[in-house]
């Protein structure tokens, strides 16, 4: 292990005191295109440009748009290696409060059941990482089961700033020249939509944004969202048969006839599902948010045609009318890395270096890298120890957040 005790001490306060920072994103605003989505996510961007000045990185700087950008120049006789650009985001998950997070710290963890507020319990038995880290004496960190902790992705954050900080304070490891850039509303799609392109010099990057350790991820999800609009016809419910086309009962039909093995809780590996994420109306109107994913190209024509199929005949049955827009969200990374294999080698070296075995598993779900790698940037995507996204239930361990600052830094340094 490359880093100190003291090393591995700062890494967790750090840690400690971005997911104490409210940075939580709201999708309905991204998706009117304001950017950041969230005044709060200045919060986490202020302290982050202060500390990256503190470091000495040049060109510090917030964008309008809330991406904070530096550059950390080659050491003397690495000029001629290629730069390239480490990302992770600064905002947390809407569906579980990101307000007040009060972490936990177990140190050499050896598998007792964690018993949280709100019921919420971590229990090895039905946690294959947990009892992993049990078995390893790690020390995790988790919510109090209120909140969701922030491991998606300040874990990431802080692994990039404290390998930057580890090239500060030992100027003998020489390493390439690197930028940074920590990005707005990744959790709501949105994260790439401003990325300072301008600013950007690297040919390829890095995200560290994944989980478990050992996961290196070079394909991810086509992703698509749907909007479904019914109409109907409003009367006065007194008087309505015959009259009264009901635009939420056929929101609620469509929905209902969605295929139960394509919805998310019956799919895993490389299977597409098609989720319901939001439905809201009245009599008159009402609007189905529907999110589509699928490993090809193929299989997201399919699932696109069949809600388009599902909408039709929803309305056609009750004698209404439906509208269905399908934006593309993003797609799957792994044709840049077929083009670009060289990105990939690098990184399977640097893990190899950290004793750490790459583990290739395809992301179900996206990262900013999946929208850089469509913007002609290779970007994969790099674990952060992180487990349990998205839930109260998360947790994060500091050895695997270690072993993946310890690959930053090893990507600098080959």
């Amino acid at each position: 292990m490359l880093l100190s005790e003291s090393e591995k001490n700062s890494l967790l306060e750090r840690f400690l005191k971005y997911v104490k920072v409210w940075t939580t994103s709201d999708s309905q605003s991204a998706d009117q295109n304001i950017q950041p989505s969230t005044q709060r996510q200045f919060d986490l961007a202020n302290i982050l440009k202060d500390e990256l000045n503190q470091l000495g990185l040049q060109d510090v700087q917030i964008t309008e748009k809330c991406y904070v950008y530096g550059f950390l120049p080659a050491s003397t006789g690495m000029e001629t290696k290629p730069a390239f650009a480490l990302l992770a985001h600064m905002d947390t998950v809407e569906e579980v409060s990101g307000e007040n997070v009060n972490p936990q710290i177990v140190k050499k963890y050896s598998g007792q059941v964690i018993e949280l507020n709100c019921g919420v319990r971590l229990d090895p038995a039905t946690d294959a990482a947990l009892a992993e880290a049990a078995k390893n004496g790690e020390t995790i960190i988790h919510t109090d089961g209120t909140t969701l902790l922030g491991a998606d992705d300040k874990a990431g954050v802080a692994a990039i700033m404290e390998a930057l900080v580890y090239f500060k304070n030992h100027p003998e490891t020489k390493h390439s020249a690197i930028e940074v850039i920590f990005s707005p509303d990744e959790e709501t799609g949105h994260g790439m939509d401003n990325v300072p392109l301008n600013l950007l010099k690297s040919k390829h990057a890095y995200t560290v944004d994944g989980g478990h350790i050992g996961e290196l991820e070079i394909e991810c999800f086509n992703a698509f969202k749907s909007e479904i609009f019914f109409e109907g016809v409003s009367t006065h419910t007194g008087t309505a048969r015959g009259k009264l086309v009901n635009a939420v009962t056929m929101a609620s039909s469509f929905v209902s006839n969605l295929p139960k093995h394509l919805s998310p809780e019956t799919t895993d590996g490389y299977q597409g599902f098609i989720s319901p994420m939001s439905v809201e109306g009245t009599l008159e109107s009402a609007k189905v948010n529907l999110i589509l994913r699928d490993f090809t190209k193929p299989g997201m024509e399919e699932k696109k045609s069949l809600v388009d199929s599902i909408a039709q005949t929803t309305a056609k049955i009750f004698g209404g009318k439906v509208k269905v827009i399908h934006t593309q969200q993003y797609i799957n990374m792994k044709e840049g890395f077929d083009k670009n294999p060289e990105v990939v080698e690098n990184l399977i070296k640097a893990y190899k270096k950290a004793g750490v075995e790459p583990v290739f598993t395809p992301i179900r779900g996206g990262t900013d890298g999946s929208r850089l790698t469509e913007m002609g940037i290779p970007t994969p995507n790099i674990f952060t120890g992180g487990h349990n996204y998205h839930s109260r239930n998360e947790w994060c361990s500091l050895e695997q957040m270690c072993s993946a600052c310890e690959i930053l830094i090893n990507l600098g340094s080959n």
